[in-house]
């Protein structure tokens, strides 16, 4: 988070195109404090994804089964998956790009296959951009509700601070009244005897 506004927006931009999720709750939580605005945070980090998107798309179609035969295979690829893929494109494409973009495994194979079967790029991009709206638009609620809930759990920290020094405060001083009361009642009962 420290990053995040150090750097501000730009570095915000390209921290999410590597890892959008959780740049943009962190941005979102940090915008509920005043830090960044939220809409500057939605809009960057439906960019950002877009890019991310764009970038594993055109690995795909420049590069093809090369790519998944390659570092493809390091991130779960293999080519029967792919092939799989490459048939479902040319009929459901735009509801595969849609439904992934809430997924964390699958949007990589699913974006480099969409470049492998050669997805129409502007059907990839409309169905990227408005997954990405709806996923961005969630990551931010969250991440500014929470930010939102921090300051009001801090709110009732700091009062349950307060609670908890004055009940303290209270303990110690009732305490040494009956200590007190207890050696009173104690010398009067010696003075008796």
């Amino acid at each position: 988070m420290q990053f995040l506004l150090t750097n501000g927006y730009f570095i915000m931009f390209i921290m999410m195109i590597v890892e959008g999720p959780i740049v943009t709750m962190a941005a979102a939580f940090l915008a509920s404090m005043g830090y960044f605005s939220l809409p500057a945070v939605l809009a960057v980090s439906v960019i950002g994804d877009l890019v991310g998107d764009l970038l594993w798309y055109f690995l795909g179609r420049k590069f093809g089964l090369q790519f998944v035969r390659g570092p493809g295979k390091y991130l779960g690829m293999n080519e029967s998956m792919i092939s799989t893929m490459h048939s479902f494109f040319l009929t459901h494409g735009g509801k595969a790009i849609f439904t992934v973009k809430s997924t964390t495994g699958l949007c990589l194979i699913t974006f480099v296959a969409a470049g492998i079967a050669r997805m129409n790029l502007k059907k990839f991009i409309f169905y990227s951009l408005l997954g990405g709206v709806l996923w961005s638009s969630t990551l931010v609620a969250i991440g500014y509700f929470f930010g939102y809930l921090y300051e009001e759990v801090a709110l009732y920290i700091s009062w349950a601070g307060w609670i908890v020094a004055g009940s303290a405060l209270i303990i110690f001083v009732a305490m040494n009244a009956h200590k007190k009361n207890q050696a009173k009642n104690f010398l009067k009962k010696s003075n008796h005897l």
